[in-house]
This record gives C-alpha cells, sequence and structure tokens, in this order.
C-alpha cells in the first residue's frame, strides 16, 4: 500500500474541509485501459504516461490538469514537497478540477 498525502497537504485539504484518506499507488494497466482520462500534473507524468500507454493500450485521453484551468497563466502543478506552497498547489488543483468537470460535463451533456 501506498504513501498517505503528506502532512501539508492533509493540513491543506482539512483547512478546507476535506477529508483525506487516500493511499498513493502506481498506475496499472487496467486503470489505463477502463480510464476515460489521464490526467497528469506536469509534463514530467505526462511524458511517463505516454510512454505506459504505448505498451498499455488506453482509451483515456492524456492531459495536463491545468490545461482544463480556466485563466491560468500557470501549466504545470508544481510539487508541494519541494515548494512548501501548499495552499497555492490545492487552489491549482481545485481550479484545474473544476475546469475537468465542467469538460466532462459538456462532453457527456451532463
Amino acid at each position: 500500500m501506498g504513501e498517505r498525502a503528506h502532512p501539508g497537504t492533509q493540513r491543506i485539504l482539512a483547512g478546507h474541509g476535506i477529508k483525506s484518506t487516500s493511499r498513493a499507488r502506481q498506475l496499472n494497466s487496467n486503470d489505463l485501459a477502463q480510464s476515460d482520462y489521464l490526467i497528469a500534473m506536469d509534463r514530467s507524468n505526462q511524458a511517463d504516461l505516454e510512454v505506459l500507454t504505448r505498451r498499455h493500450p488506453s482509451k483515456g485521453d492524456i492531459a495536463l490538469l491545468l490545461d482544463f484551468a480556466e485563466n491560468m497563466t500557470v501549466t504545470e502543478v508544481p510539487d508541494p514537497y519541494y515548494t512548501g506552497n501548499f495552499e497555492v498547489v490545492y487552489q491549482l488543483v481545485k481550479s484545474g478540477c473544476e475546469g475537468l468537470l465542467a469538460h466532462i460535463r459538456a462532453e457527456r451533456g451532463v
């Protein structure tokens, strides 16, 4: 079983009323085969996904999370482990997720 979120991430999530109990894990071939969207935080993750999908079939489109965020000048989500900017990363991820949800709703007509 993978690691829990960094304590800094857990603190920010709790401050926004979000309970975090999940654990990280590696993607597997079933994830790739069953996912409609493969969303990466940065170009390095995106490149890793592209390599994986060459070896394992995927029906999912690969994109950067912030491609879906509105009015964003930043294109990649930085790792807060290195920057310490957990709140900034939370806001970036929130914006990207809101945009991704809007994209899915528009695409599916819901």
